[in-house]
């Protein structure tokens, strides 16, 4: 899920610096990945940078944009490669939590960061859970239970993605969800 492959051989300005920043602000935080610091590693001048993004309020909301368009698209393909239904949750959600970039999910730690001094944050993640929630929809049975199955299990992957993050391996999280996915499909 770190990688990203590019589709020109140059990228424009702002493509590099939203790259830039994806990938400080996930690894890092947002607050402590300075705009300076974003416009040193992306290359470009400091007028270039504030021509796209005039202050890192308008950057950050562009970092989730792109963060949840990548991730839904990674999540989406992810479901699919491992069977497209519900036994196929776990193992992609297992893909994520083992990849060795993995700093959690941006929304849940930018709301912890953020939704103080920038509320639209708690807003934009409420939408990517939602979208979250739709995918995982999607490869349940249909029952009149889908949508709050669905629902149910997505806050089940939040927990294990907090979990993850200060374990020594996912496998402690994934057992769980595992255990949690399969309770709630016998009901």
């Amino acid at each position: 899920m770190t990688s990203d492959s590019q589709t020109t051989d140059t990228p424009s300005a702002r493509d590099r610096i939203l790259r830039t920043a994806h990938d400080l602000f996930y690894r890092d935080g947002v607050r402590a990945t300075g705009v300076d610091r974003v416009i040193a590693e992306s290359g470009v001048a400091k007028l270039t940078f504030y021509r796209h993004f005039p202050s890192k309020n308008d950057l950050i909301r562009a970092y989730l944009d792109y963060r949840h368009q990548r991730w839904m698209r990674w999540f989406e393909e992810a479901l699919a490669r491992h069977g497209g239904g519900p036994d196929a949750i776990v193992p992609a959600v297992g893909e994520w939590l083992r990849d060795p970039g993995y700093r959690g999910c941006a929304f849940i730690n930018s709301v912890g960061e953020l939704a103080g001094s920038m509320p639209e944050v708690a807003s934009i993640a409420q939408a990517h859970k939602a979208a979250v929630t739709t995918a995982i929809t999607a490869v349940l049975p249909a029952s009149r239970q889908r949508a709050k199955l669905a629902q149910a299990i997505a806050l089940s992957i939040d927990g294990a993605i907090v979990r993850a993050q200060f374990d020594a391996t996912p496998d402690a999280a994934l057992d769980v969800l595992k255990r949690i996915v399969k309770s709630l499909l016998r009901e």
